[in-house]
């Protein structure tokens, strides 16, 4: 209560002027993602975006996007390191844009906490207009919600909505893959931020710490778990325009296998080398300690592949040498042959 005795929205848990502190601190973060066509808008309400930089499309499709990242936030929150979660949050909404061969323009994010502490959501978004840049888009605006008795003072989630554009005529799809076809499997950076209820139930059932140094990982648990998840719309659109793309598949939850299965036609399969790559260690920490089954890791992550292309056979060796010009290791992973609309490995 306050000293007369009324109500106040601070007594509730509500600090404005904790909001606009950590407003003032992010925005110098948040302008290193700005694209030219970036309008301000003084009032703040609104982002804006001047959309007459589409007129060079002949027929603009936009294309929208939106996620969260899950319960990797409360691998963050136990280990107070919150400057990276946003990346995995515009990695999770950019690289479904790309995957119909759109360009990300920009974001919103939207953050819900307990408590409003400016310097931990200055972190977060910072991290967000970090992803921007990596991915090429424009941070345009966002919202932090505090919400008192709903949420932990030290808990919060946060989510993203994107959008993209394509040229009609170059959109990607199920509809271009063809027999014959390549898969080129792009490297994810690990984990990436799908699976975590998972990860979290072998942590506590095997009585590990995210503290604890794991040999295998050089580095500790928590540090191998918070790795950010790779963006890949800048190497895909670039790999969009030097090479013929057919389809892109962007591997999240469900794993390889159903993930790419939706970038297939009916008529085709692809045939997947499981020899062909070695999933990073932390994969093999995770089955080890959890006792987790191949089958369930398959249908869970990534396993090593975060990001899959589909192309013809002529152009695998250059789409291969761009994506390496990128830093963005990738190798032939499979190929398309006939069949029901299958993803699947050989070994």
């Amino acid at each position: 209560m306050s000293p007369e005795g009324t109500a106040s929205y601070a007594a509730a848990g509500v600090d404005i002027e904790a909001g606009e502190r950590a407003v003032e601190l992010m925005k110098a973060k948040v302008a290193r993602s700005r694209r030219p066509e970036v309008v301000d808008d003084a009032s703040g309400f609104a982002g804006l975006f001047d959309v007459s930089a589409l007129l060079r499309f002949k027929r603009p499709l936009l294309a929208t996007s939106t996620d969260g990242v899950g319960t990797k936030v409360m691998l963050a929150q136990a280990l107070g390191k919150h400057d990276t979660i946003g990346i995995d949050l515009v990695g999770m909404v950019v690289d479904d844009l790309v995957v119909c061969g759109a360009e990300p323009l920009f974001m919103t994010d939207y953050i819900a906490c307990g408590k409003v502490v400016p310097e931990r959501i200055a972190e977060i978004v910072g991290g967000v207009a970090e992803g921007c840049r990596l991915a090429g888009c424009a941070l345009v605006g966002g919202e932090t919600a505090e919400h008192p008795g709903a949420m932990g003072p030290d808990e919060y989630d946060l989510a993203g909505a994107g959008t993209g554009v394509v040229e009609a005529g170059d959109l990607l799809g199920p509809d271009r893959v063809r027999p014959g076809d390549v898969v080129l499997g792009l490297a994810s950076s690990g984990v990436h931020s799908n699976g975590y209820s998972l990860v979290r139930h072998v942590i506590r059932a095997a009585g590990l710490e995210l503290e604890r140094d794991v040999p295998e990982l050089g580095r500790t648990l928590g540090e191998e778990l918070l790795e950010p998840t790779r963006i890949y719309s800048l190497a895909c659109l670039e790999l969009v325009r030097t090479v013929e793309v057919h389809a892109f598949a962007h591997i999240t939850g469900g794993g390889l296998a159903a993930n790419l299965a939706r970038s297939l036609p009916a008529g085709v399969d692809a045939v997947l080398d499981r020899s062909s790559w070695t999933p990073q260690p932390v994969f093999e920490v995770i089955a080890g300690y959890g006792r987790v089954p191949q089958e369930e890791m398959d249908r869970t992550f990534n396993l090593g592949v975060g990001m899959c292309a589909v192309v013809p056979p002529g152009v695998a060796d250059v789409a291969l040498a761009t994506l390496a010009a990128r830093g963005q290791d990738a190798w032939v992973l499979g190929e398309i042959v006939p069949g029901t609309g299958e993803a699947r490995f050989t070994a």
